[in-house]
């Protein structure tokens, strides 16, 4: 077993006792491999090993990353989610590669990635970035900004709004860290009291997935756990 898919099995333990822990069933709760930095070879570990979900950050690697793995696994049905910050001159790029956006914090970004998806694709999943611990330094929406964005992003066509992604800051406290997510939570549930019916919470790391679970994270971003130290040029 290479050492990808032993890290896939450890996590997809983790995942299993966290659930149970939490009361919830394992199944509810989507492994999705932040694969950024790391190229086809990592990937196809991974694919080999039964993972079919991948995020990536960067657009130009991802776009590339995206064709070569249907050239090498034509068979696998893969599903590729785009997490990174979104600038307005990428969207068709986006709009044409991804089944999955995580990180739509602007109507404007929604609107263009509505008018430039391939209709013969379907729908684009949308989950609504919100900024949770207000750091300056993160993308997201504000809490109070988010109904009336998520009312806007409902109302586009090409566009699944399925929920809401958050990356908290980094705490090594358990409490402040479930806070966090209990509040993103709180938010989502919200949004579905208005009527919205969304059905994602993309929110967990490696560091935190434990507490992510416990607070209804169904999508689960895993990068270092499964793929080791990332390499920055």
């Amino acid at each position: 077993m290479s050492p990808i898919a032993k890290n896939l099995q450890h996590v997809r333990s983790q995942i299993v006792v966290s659930a149970e822990r939490a009361h919830r069933a394992p199944s509810s709760i989507q492994l999705l491999a932040v694969s950024k930095t790391f190229g086809t070879d990592a990937v196809m570990e991974a694919v080999r090993a039964g993972q079919q979900a991948f995020g990536e950050n960067y657009l130009q690697e991802a776009l590339e990353k995206i064709a070569a793995m249907k050239s090498l696994a034509p068979a696998a049905q893969l599903q590729w989610h785009f997490i990174g910050p979104i600038q307005s001159n990428k969207t068709r790029p986006i709009a044409e590669s991804f089944d999955w956006v995580h990180s739509v914090d602007r109507e404007k970004v929604a609107r263009r990635l509505s008018e430039q998806r391939p209709p013969e694709l379907g729908a684009l999943n949308i989950c609504l970035q919100v900024n949770i611990s207000g750091e300056q330094s993160k993308s997201g929406l504000a809490p109070e900004e988010l109904p009336a964005v998520a009312a806007q992003v409902a109302a586009l066509p090409n566009l699944a709004l399925r929920g809401l992604m958050a990356i908290p800051e980094p705490s090594d406290d358990v409490a402040r860290q479930r806070a966090a997510f209990a509040a993103v939570r709180g938010l989502y549930e919200s949004l579905r009291a208005d009527g919205l019916p969304l059905d994602t919470l993309s929110m967990g790391m490696s560091a935190d997935l434990e507490v992510a679970v416990a607070e209804g994270a169904t999508i689960v971003r895993i990068g270092s756990a499964i793929f080791g130290a990332r390499n920055y040029m």
